[in-house]
């Protein structure tokens, strides 16, 4: 028997070196596995073993032209502050060792901070000291380990593949085979005792094994690779017993050919298997539509400020922005798009992208990557690329931020487990039962069964049915992060509304001041300090001043979250906030804003909030939640909420970023399932914490990692209808749990009865996946049509 390699487990050719009592089939094996036992990584052979890939043993100066500024700028998805960020294309990557050791190399090299693998795409996001590592060093390290990247102008681009090109070359050499196969059997069927034929039949039957070899081997390698990295972590997925169903069909043709004893069932694995993959093509077709249409609109209803030259300021949807248009971004906003920063003093906060707190100064002319947060004074940036080449969907997507539960997802894979040992038990006693009658027929019976079998439905149930709610969700401005979050807002069963700009108006408010008067030099300063705050209440204030727009930059721009801010305007300093922040004492019940000019007090802007529309209606259709408010303003309008939500279980007023948190949690220790809804960036601790997230977009960027959904204000008085559709959704897809289960049930009882050709069991298996994917697609429309008007 031949030797393989301990690292890779590939057949010893030409070296065979002896090391640590194990055999190696180069020096590149062995060196990375010296490597790996330096750092104290050997358990990458307790995963799997011989699963390493062997190095590449070319000339590693290929990678040189990366350090080249120009090459350098095109391949990173971010270099700023010391920490560059790539993202490496890497086939290689096949199996959960290949995972664990690519997670693990900062623990090999210590310039690398962390690194991140996207198994379905193949790709390696890597974050590394640029003082201390070269792109090229980093790429021959990746080389010398066995997992050589792939560098060329589409994965320079970061463009995605919609098709699997080689699952079509495989379905086209399956469809070839299945349609000449059928061609060469017919003779078979219907020639009868012509000589003619009977002199030529073996030549037939071999050129029916020829192509039924070329689909077996290549058209159907994918099960195979999925049966055993499966079998190979002791896992029985559902490819084991569909490669177990193609080597009976297979191994009993040969059979039958070499003995004269029949045609065998060439042309009928070549159809099952042409049928089996047009299954997987559409599903896969389905899947990459369903991901890209979430991944592009997940930010749709965050809005900007666009600046055109004159002056003028409009609010527009990101998906509206373009190459060359001029935004503002104010103190906390997150840069929603790669720009170069026009006016202002730029302080950024890359913790979203590079995972540590570390602020950049910027000035005019330098470049602001997509994903930091501005704090400090307004900007003024000029957009250089466009919103779907941003990083805000894998910030908002970032492992970091995910909330991980348990659900339907469990649920489905713990039933496809246990429904392929159902299915190989049942495989067996009608092999037994059928090989007593009829052995022919035994082969035939046994084929269908394992084909027929699929879970397949079962598996694209929970997907497609929450893939399409999201797509109806986005459509009616109630972004959803991913699957999970609908399944958590289905369970949600308590909720806490954030009171200002949330059920308030953030635009509308009834303003009164009461102070000495302001003179026009001072409003204007005023009003160019309230820009730059994201506050409803500023907000309200600075639609409120009717002075110029004309905008003085400020400098030494500092805000107290919960309290207030303060900034120098045209050398003259202002602090507004509340009472306490400006050293003023608050008059009880009432809300207001304060301002001091240097060290004077000028007076208070009080307000009167206008509450959103049908909020009234939507408490009552609440009415088996329970609802709780917190708000940081004093109590003056609680007779107002009481009057507005009768079954208010709980109010809290003056309420810090901190207390919102706490009182999260307390919810929580109740065993409450809670969704939380309030400002992005202020209330970002207690979106997190809680089990649902909902931030609230009126006109602002005020995107936040933190939170599971992105709603556009003027939908809140619609949220009991969000929840209602998620908890459908639920439905929906239990229903087609059931669908997919009678398939198998029918199917099987077929198959097991003798009554089912393996040919029909390859068009019947994607057949229950089509069904299922037309239920779940017919029923989310018609129940989204109950709360919603349809949009095509």
């Amino acid at each position: 028997m031949a030797e393989q390699c301990f690292h890779c487990g590939q057949k010893i050719d030409k070296e065979r070196l002896l090391f640590d009592g194990k055999i190696f089939c180069c020096n590149g094996c062995q060196s990375v596995y010296e490597i790996l036992n330096f750092h104290n990584l050997d358990n990458f052979y307790n995963i799997n073993q011989r699963s390493g890939i062997r190095p590449n043993n070319e000339n590693n100066s290929q990678f040189d032209y990366l350090d080249t500024p120009e090459i350098f700028t095109k391949v990173v998805d971010f270099s700023e502050g010391g920490t560059t960020l790539v993202t490496f294309k890497i086939p290689v990557i096949h199996c959960s060792s290949c995972i664990w050791l690519l997670e693990s190399l900062h623990t090999i090299n210590n310039k690398i901070k962390y690194s991140q693998v996207n198994f379905t795409r193949k790709t390696l996001q890597v974050s590394f000291k640029e003082e201390e590592l070269k792109l090229s060093e980093l790429a021959k390290f990746l080389t010398n380990l066995g997992y050589k990247p792939i560098i060329n102008l589409e994965t320079a681009e970061k463009k995605h593949d919609k098709l699997d090109k080689g699952l079509l070359i495989k379905l086209a050499v399956a469809g070839f085979a299945f349609g000449n196969g059928m061609f060469f059997s017919f003779p078979e069927y219907v020639s009868g005792d012509d000589v003619w034929f009977h002199s030529y039949k073996h030549l037939f039957r071999i050129i029916l094994f020829l192509l039924a070899t070329a689909v077996v081997f290549y058209s159907a390698s994918d099960y195979y690779k999925s049966a055993w990295y499966g079998l190979k972590n002791k896992i029985i997925n559902i490819d084991v017993p569909i490669v177990l169903g193609i080597f009976v069909l297979y191994g009993r043709s040969i059979y039958e050919v070499v003995t004269d004893y029949g045609p065998g069932y060439f042309d009928t694995l070549c159809g099952l298997l042409f049928f089996m993959l047009l299954g997987k093509t559409f599903q896969k077709r389905t899947y990459n539509t369903l991901s890209y249409d979430r991944d592009y609109k997940s930010f749709y209803p965050i809005a900007v400020t666009k600046v055109d030259f004159d002056g003028k300021q409009e609010n527009i949807l990101l998906s509206d922005l373009a190459v060359g248009d001029r935004i503002m971004v104010r103190n906390q906003e997150i840069i929603p798009v790669d720009s170069i920063l026009i006016k202002g003093e730029g302080n950024i906060d890359n913790s979203f992208i590079t995972g540590e707190s570390a602020h950049i100064s910027k000035k005019p002319g330098d470049k602001i990557f997509a994903g930091g947060k501005q704090t400090g004074s307004i900007l003024e940036l000029e957009v250089i690329k466009s919103v779907d080449q941003s990083y805000l969907t894998q910030l908002w997507n970032k492992e970091a931020f995910k909330k991980m539960d348990t659900g339907l997802d469990t649920l489905t894979n713990t039933i496809s487990k246990y429904f392929t040992f159902i299915i190989l038990g049942i495989t067996l006693f009608a092999g037994i039962y059928w090989s007593r009658i009829d052995m022919e027929k035994m082969f035939q019976v046994v084929s269908a069964i394992l084909i027929v079998a699929c879970p397949c439905a079962l598996a694209l149930s929970a997907p497609f049915t929450f893939g399409h709610i999201m797509r109806i969700l986005g459509r009616n401005n109630f972004y959803v992060k991913d699957t999970l979050t609908i399944e958590r807002l289905a369970k949600v069963d308590t909720l806490v509304f954030d009171k200002t700009g949330t059920i308030t108006e953030s635009k509308k408010s009834n303003i009164n001041y009461i102070g000495s008067e302001i003179e026009d030099f001072d409003l204007r300063n005023i009003k160019s300090l309230l820009k730059n705050s994201n506050h409803p209440l500023s907000k309200s204030l600075y639609n409120f001043i009717e002075v110029n727009d004309d905008y003085f930059e400020v400098e030494d721009f500092e805000e107290i979250s919960g309290k207030g801010y303060q900034g120098k305007v045209r050398e003259t300093l202002y602090k507004i906030g509340s009472a306490s922040f400006v050293g003023e004492k608050s008059q009880d019940l009432e809300t207001a804003v304060y301002i001091k000019k240097d060290e004077t007090f000028i007076g208070k802007f009080t307000f009167k909030n206008e509450y959103r529309n049908n909020l009234s209606q939507l408490f009552k259709n609440l009415k088996n939640y329970a609802v709780n408010i917190l708000s940081g303003d004093n109590p003056s309008e609680k007779p107002i909420l009481e009057k507005l939500i009768p079954n208010v279980s709980e109010m809290k007023f003056n309420q810090n970023p901190e207390n919102k948190l706490d009182f999260i949690k307390v919810l929580q220790d109740k065993g409450r399932k809670v969704a939380m809804l309030g400002d992005g960036l202020n209330d970002a601790g207690a979106l997190k914490q809680s089990n649902v997230g909902i931030a609230i977009s009126d006109d602002s960027n005020s995107f936040t990692p933190s939170s599971d959904v992105i709603m556009n204000g003027e939908k809140i008085p619609e949220l009991d209808k969000f929840l209602a559709l998620s908890k459908d959704a639920i439905t929906i897809v239990k229903i087609t749990f059931i669908i997919s289960l009678c398939y198998n049930v029918i199917g099987v009882s077929f198959a097991v009865s003798g009554h089912m050709h393996p040919l029909f069991a390859a068009i019947f298996m994607p057949l229950s996946s089509v069904t299922v994917v037309a239920f779940t697609t017919l029923s989310t429309w018609l129940r989204s049509s109950k709360y919603f008007k349809i949009k095509i």
